[in-house]
């Protein structure tokens, strides 16, 4: 006999709402019904928007009840003029990353595919995101960040929340959306500062607008009060035994109910170390016990998914220098149970098994949808050629400075920054010395020719070029060289998740045989869409060009499907694809292929254009699957 089973808004929010979630007994209530969470993390600024749908559907399909995502604060508000005037992105603010940004039609959609949404809407998310979510022009105005001592860093973050907390406000459980719970802050005990002041304040901008649904933070056990709010449920994060972490937890707090908010079902990647895997057996393990112990649960991360564009951060101790920098690479699969596109894997059907074990209330789950094909389109050939110095003539903007600046200082957000001398008089041999740690790579070009040396294997980032070296030195010319023109294009590969200022660009003296070097023109190279799609004075591909842009048109009959652009044979750089920047390629791995999802793609003609730092190979090869490796 088939049983109808209602669906979780009929189980919850029938016959009329009359509270929202709970944590006033040891167990959690949803409209003064029981309930145990079941919940993932997804992104919806990492997943494409034609894929909303598909994942979640996916994920309540294995039975979650509720799906968790961070506010990236960066992305919504890319650009910041005077105070209170941001330049605001929720998907129609002409970002380059409009189509992700659309958190109306995301909460909505969550509703829609019968799913409960906890919120953790910043300002600082790290989430391995560049500078943690926060944006990069904010360190140029403040002096304290996450703090309560600095009131212009809490005035910025104020007027983001004036446009941000009505949008979610109007999504709330108790006014009939998904919201059920909201974080405030993110790990602010990792800080290990007594800023009590700083999250009341954060709750406070909350409360103003309306929000009314439960608030808790989440923080790894062993942080103890630090990131805690009075009156605030405290949820854990964490890798280890969950009767350890939750026996810690409850020691904080006594007649609340235990929520795991992180519960790591793999891990994330660094280019040049090895492909992070936790097998299925083992997370089931740790699952199993976070249930039995009894405990909720958010799986970090449910969804696997990408770092499009310059977005990925880097991993970086805010006492270290430069040299102990780890970019985090461009997919952020996570080794989920859910794939970056979209398949589900033995995890997925593990947790499903575990959850259904638990799970006393019965509701209506749907069927998993099928998965989008992935094909692998014909190699392709270059179509044209653009040296990366005529490239870079053609940025519509530029600096004239005595001295050096950073990126931050030029009100640049990502990408690259180019440093420009020109009327050099260069007596042979002459001797390049940039100053301190570059941030974070770089290529050195004279007269339009690279001359920076070429990385072969993995230990050549511990050389010129990279982020390593401290204070790199090289020789510019073998030969007297007059009225040169020097170009130093520097790459921020990924600012700190931990939203620790450091600099991005050079910062201090270039110098020439010891010469201090002056009167520059400083040229930000962001790769934004508009200037990616009016590139100009294309020629004929050159096998042995260096330092520069590839043209590769594909034609695609019908409907176009998910593919992954296999980058072996390539160097270094960053895919474009219609004009959006897909991401970064690296040969020292572990990522070895670009997801390029269909959404992307157009029936007809597409042109995909490869930034390359070195040597092209002469060819665009595409797989119908992900490649993982290290090469040394």
């Amino acid at each position: 006999m088939v049983v109808d089973l209602p669906g979780l808004y009929d189980y919850y929010a029938t016959p009329a709402i009359q509270a929202g979630l709970s944590a006033d007994q040891t167990y959690f209530t949803l409209n003064n019904l029981n309930i145990t969470l079941y919940g993932g993390s997804f992104h919806y600024f990492r997943v494409p928007r034609a894929y909303w749908r598909d994942r979640l559907r996916k994920m309540r399909a294995a039975g979650l009840n509720a799906v968790s995502t961070y506010v990236p604060w960066n992305l919504h508000e890319p650009e910041q003029g005077k105070m209170a005037e941001g330049k605001y992105d929720f998907g129609t603010g002409g970002s380059d990353f409009e189509d992700f940004l659309h958190l109306d039609e995301f909460l909505r959609t969550v509703r829609e595919e019968d799913m409960f949404a906890l919120i953790r809407p910043g300002p600082y998310i790290n989430s391995e995101f560049e500078f943690g979510g926060l944006p990069s022009w904010i360190s140029n105005k403040v002096r304290r960040i996450r703090s309560s001592a600095d009131r212009y860093y809490l005035a910025f973050v104020a007027a983001f929340f004036n446009v941000l907390m009505p949008l979610l406000a109007t999504h709330q459980f108790q006014r009939g959306g998904p919201i059920i719970a909201f974080q405030i802050e993110n790990e602010f005990g990792s800080k290990h500062v007594q800023d009590t002041a700083y999250l009341s304040q954060l709750k406070d901008l909350m409360t103003k607008h309306g929000i009314s649904e439960l608030f808790y933070t989440s923080d790894p056990p062993r942080n103890g009060r630090y990131g805690a709010v009075p009156g605030v449920l405290q949820a854990v994060n964490f890798n280890g035994d969950p009767k350890e972490m939750f026996d810690q937890l409850n020691a904080l707090q006594r007649g609340k109910p235990d929520l795991c908010m992180e519960s790591y079902t793999g891990w994330f990647d660094h280019w040049g170390e090895g492909h992070r895997h936790k097998s299925p057996s083992q997370y089931q393990a740790q699952l199993e016990k976070i249930l039995d112990y009894p405990g909720s649960v958010n799986m970090y991360m449910f969804v696997g998914s990408t770092n499009y564009g310059f977005t990925n951060g880097a991993t970086l101790i805010p006492t270290a220098n430069n040299s102990a920098l780890k970019p985090i690479t461009t997919s952020y699969d996570y080794d989920s149970p859910l794939s970056e596109y979209g398949t589900k894997t033995v995890k997925y059907d593990l947790i499903k098994e575990t959850i259904a074990k638990h799970n006393l209330i019965q509701t209506r789950l749907p069927e998993f949808p099928p998965d989008t094909p992935l094909m692998a389109y014909p190699d392709l050939r270059p179509a044209g050629q653009l040296p990366l110095t005529q490239a870079i003539r053609q940025v519509g903007r530029s600096i004239k400075s005595e001295t050096i600046q950073t990126m931050e200082e030029t009100g640049q957000n990502w990408g690259y920054i180019v440093y420009r001398k020109t009327g050099l008089d260069l007596q042979k041999n002459s001797l390049l010395k940039l100053p301190d740690y570059v941030r974070d790579t770089v290529l050195v070009l004279l007269n339009g020719e690279l001359i920076s040396p070429v990385p072969t294997r993995l230990d050549d980032l511990n050389g010129f070029g990279f982020w390593r070296l401290y204070e790199p030195t090289l020789e510019l010319n073998a030969r007297p060289i007059q009225n040169a023109t020097l170009e130093i294009v520097v790459e921020n590969a990924g600012r700190n998740t931990l939203g620790v200022y450091m600099f991005k660009g050079l910062k201090g003296d270039v110098t020439i045989n010891n010469a201090k070097v002056l009167d520059w023109e400083i040229v930000p190279l962001e790769f934004k869409r508009s200037y990616n799609v009016g590139l100009k004075g294309w020629i004929e591909p050159e096998a042995a060009g260096a330092a520069a842009l590839h043209r590769f048109p594909l034609d695609i009959e019908g409907a176009p499907s998910d593919t992954f652009l296999d980058m072996r044979g390539w160097t270094k750089g960053v895919v474009l694809v219609n004009g959006f920047v897909l991401g970064r390629y690296f040969f020292v791995g572990p990522q070895m292929t670009l997801y390029l999802a269909a959404p992307f793609l157009r029936t007809g003609r597409n042109e995909i254009v490869v930034f390359e730092h070195y040597k092209s190979p002469g060819e665009l090869k595409f797989v119908d699957q992900p490649v993982w490796q290290v090469s040394n």
